[in-house]
């Protein structure tokens, strides 16, 4: 078992590198902002968990209407920001019209 586990270790040693270099990740929040005591502020949690573990920046945003929302999406994927995650489902119609133009970006609502 112990050779397994190292194993694992030793491969995601390999892979992580190649990995952070690839990714540029956002994460956006939705009305009530980055503190909401909410999805808002468990995404930021789960950011800054992500970002320690493993050196990897990420660029974020608040909106503060509805109708940033889409323009938000939309200039984080024209940025090549990959992967961007969105807090709240009140992304989805944001989402489902901006998803169609970047075919290669990974896009998800934490909800």
């Amino acid at each position: 078992m112990k050779r397994i586990v190292l194993g694992l270790l030793a491969a995601t040693a390999m892979v992580l590198p190649a990995f952070a270099a690839d990714i540029q990740p956002a994460l956006l929040f939705d009305l009530g902002g980055k503190f909401d005591k909410s999805f808002n502020e468990a995404s930021y949690n789960g950011a800054e968990k992500f970002k320690a573990e493993t050196g990897i920046a990420y660029v974020e945003f608040e909106v503060s209407n509805a109708t940033q929302r889409e323009q938000a999406l939309r200039r984080f994927a024209e940025d090549g920001r990959n992967p961007i995650a969105m807090a709240g489902f009140s992304w989805a119609d944001a989402l489902e019209k901006i998803a169609v133009e970047f075919p290669e970006t990974k896009f998800a609502i934490i909800d």
